[in-house]
């Protein structure tokens, strides 16, 4: 299904190389203030054009074709589309009988018996990642100005020193290869109580719509994993007050799957690209055999790079749908 939420509900939808995408959402409160222009700072983040982003370049502009009357939300479903301007279709016709390792194209096709569109990806693109950043600004508004998000990459290609990260890039550009990396994203000023327990807590929903963005492959909160090698002596947040601020945030602001008011701290995984230009000895469905494969097109060095909003907006987008049941 490609619909998410309760209440504050997405629908994405398009192709990376069809006539566009976009995002329309359900359960936006009515009396928002909302132009195009409140979405180009966060949609900036998202374009290429640094290094170590792909030479496809559009210009992701938002058209708001319903649920906006005078410049305030109406209440009902709010659509946003952006046009593809920039396309190359002919760079994917070989990968339809010569899938990429680790990309959607084997399996998108086995799924929908055929009859998917691999040009770019298809729906399995970064690309429609632009609704998402899209509804995470409407998400941001829902939750108020003492919401704050604060999100960078934390690690590229298993550095975490900043100052070396355009060398890594640098280098795997020069070897036709890509590199992952690690996105942390901190939001202070949403309080306690947003969650239930089990099934909606809110590490549940944010994990739900993290894994939902191509390329992220693990998700932790808080200490995560390196929780398993501390002893609860360690590991345990003690409260200091009454407002339950806590000495240290281990938990990264969630407990029992509820907000509790501390700084919350969420980190992403993101794979290397599987697009390289580097050849792979890899399946041809044409001839049957294992032969050297060499993908076209514009890619990504480091899709973490472009990444950062898209998890900071998925992340907003959870706590805007727990709020909005509150």
């Amino acid at each position: 299904m490609n619909s998410w939420g309760q209440i504050f509900r997405i629908s994405i939808w398009g192709e990376s190389h069809g006539q566009q995408v976009g995002i329309s959402i359900d359960g936006v409160p009515s009396g928002i203030a909302l132009c195009e222009e409140d979405f180009s700072k966060d949609l900036e983040r998202r374009r290429a054009g640094a290094l170590g982003t792909t030479p496809r370049k559009e210009s992701d502009m938002p058209h708001i074709v319903s649920g906006v009357y005078n410049g305030f939300t109406t209440g009902t479903p709010l659509t946003i589309e952006f046009l593809n301007e920039n396309t190359q279709s002919g760079d994917y016709k070989n990968l339809i009988t010569h899938p990429r390792p680790s990309h959607a194209d084997l399996v998108a096709q086995q799924k929908w018996n055929g009859y998917n569109d691999p040009r770019g990806g298809g729906h399995f693109s970064g690309r429609i990642t632009l609704g998402i950043v899209a509804a995470g600004v409407v998400a941001k508004k829902i939750l108020g100005q003492d919401a704050k998000f604060a999100t960078e990459i934390v690690e590229i290609g298993g550095e975490q020193d900043k100052a070396k990260f355009a060398d890594i890039l640098e280098s795997a550009h020069a070897a036709q290869d890509s590199v992952g990396g690690i996105i942390e994203c901190r939001i202070n000023g949403i309080g306690a109580g947003l969650g239930e327990p089990f099934f909606d807590s809110a590490e549940s929903l944010i994990a739900h719509l993290l894994f939902s963005i191509p390329a992220v492959k693990g998700v932790e909160f808080g200490k995560g994993f390196a929780a398993a090698r501390m002893k609860g002596s360690e590991h345990n947040d003690a409260i200091i007050d009454k407002r339950g601020t806590t000495a240290t945030n281990s938990a990264g602001g969630i407990v029992g799957g509820i907000t509790n008011g501390n700084e919350i701290v969420v980190r992403a995984a993101i794979k290397p690209t599987a697009s390289i230009a580097r050849e792979q000895n890899t399946y041809n469905f044409e001839s049957g055999k294992v032969e050297p494969l060499i993908i076209k097109g514009r890619h990504d060095v480091c899709i973490a790079l472009r990444a950062a909003v898209v998890v900071e907006s998925a992340i907003a987008i959870a706590l805007a749908d727990l709020k909005l049941r509150a």
